[in-house]
């Protein structure tokens, strides 16, 4: 007995449309995708570009911080004169300056006030200037 099975053409078609519908799924999600991961690489990049300008800030302000402390030593030993200096420390928030007992301090005196920590011993003269001071008197000039 030979049996014969007919093919509809509506099958082929309805296969080739699914297959084509099926590709079209594919690079849809695929375009989709890609879409989303190149604008979270943007924000990534935005980010990173965001933080490593405020970290360049920061490092600015801490550089003109230094400069304004360093500044600010010279002068004190420029003023006391260098020959009498025997340390100059920063210890905490303040400026440890150490002298020869028969040092002058009047300029030092006259240029910090009673900012200047000013104690006499047998051996040294130990000045002590708060770096705060010292940072909202070079912020009130500029």
């Amino acid at each position: 007995m030979i049996v014969a099975v007919k093919r509809n053409r509506k099958q082929k078609l309805i296969k080739l449309l699914s297959l084509i519908a099926l590709i079209a799924m594919f690079g849809g999600y695929y375009y989709h995708m890609n879409k989303t991961y190149e604008e979270k690489q943007k924000i990534e990049l935005e980010e990173k570009l965001a933080k490593k300008a405020e970290e360049d800030k920061k490092e600015n302000a801490k550089k003109e911080v230094e400069k304004a402390i360093i500044s600010e030593v010279e002068k004190a030993v420029d003023l006391v004169g260098q020959e009498h200096i025997r340390h100059v420390k920063l210890i905490e928030n303040k400026i440890v300056i150490v002298c020869e007992p028969n040092t002058n301090l009047d300029a030092l005196i006259v240029r910090y006030g009673v900012m200047a920590l000013i104690k006499r011993t047998l051996n040294e003269v130990v000045i002590a200037v708060d770096v705060n001071f010292i940072l909202k008197s070079k912020l009130n000039e500029k």
